[in-house]
């Protein structure tokens, strides 16, 4: 077994633990967030079934909830590569020996594709602050749901292209990642 450059050695002992203790923090908004949900969820069902009265704000809460459990997994979850695939040209790749490369390229076009829809949420979250739009139910201002959205996206963007270049550059930094 080759032994690992000292590039390599310190970026994985130095970046690595960083990164997956850093990615903590998003999954674990995300399960909090989804553990809410679901204990909303069945109290809506009960107080619906049981007493004829359900929380009226439960679909503007299920709305933001799953708009943060969504985007605050999307950097982990596209930087661990677990992201759904359409894997109908992976034979072709792999019998050409350049699936790696095409996988880089297509985080790095990702990535890059994620500039513009994260500028305009931004635009959106901008306009929305500037109307003061808030939600039907609770009067939350909408603006900051759209603000993680677009930060989320920008993180992913960021995170794809990381990827695409180490996948490029440096692919071992990435087999310790699970």
């Amino acid at each position: 077994m080759q032994r690992p450059s000292p590039v390599h050695f310190l970026l994985m002992t130095r970046f690595a633990p960083f990164f997956r203790a850093l990615s903590l923090i998003p999954m674990g908004v995300a399960s909090a967030v989804l553990f809410f949900l679901m204990g909303m969820t069945f109290f809506d069902v009960v107080l619906r079934s049981a007493f004829n009265n359900p929380i009226e704000a439960a679909p503007e809460l299920t709305r933001m909830s799953v708009a943060v459990i969504v985007f605050t997994s999307l950097p982990v979850i596209s930087g661990k590569g677990h992201h759904i695939n359409v894997d109908l040209l992976d034979p072709l790749f792999a019998r050409l020996r350049i699936d790696r490369i095409w996988t880089a390229l297509m985080s790095l076009a990702c990535g890059a594709m994620l500039w513009w829809p994260a500028n305009r949420v931004v635009d959106l979250a901008e306009r929305a602050r500037s109307y003061g739009d808030l939600t039907e139910f609770l009067q939350i201002p909408t603006f900051y749901i759209s603000w993680l959205i677009a930060i989320m996206t920008f993180i992913t963007m960021i995170v794809l292209i990381l990827r695409g270049l180490a996948l490029l550059f440096a692919p071992r930094l990435l087999e310790d990642i699970t």
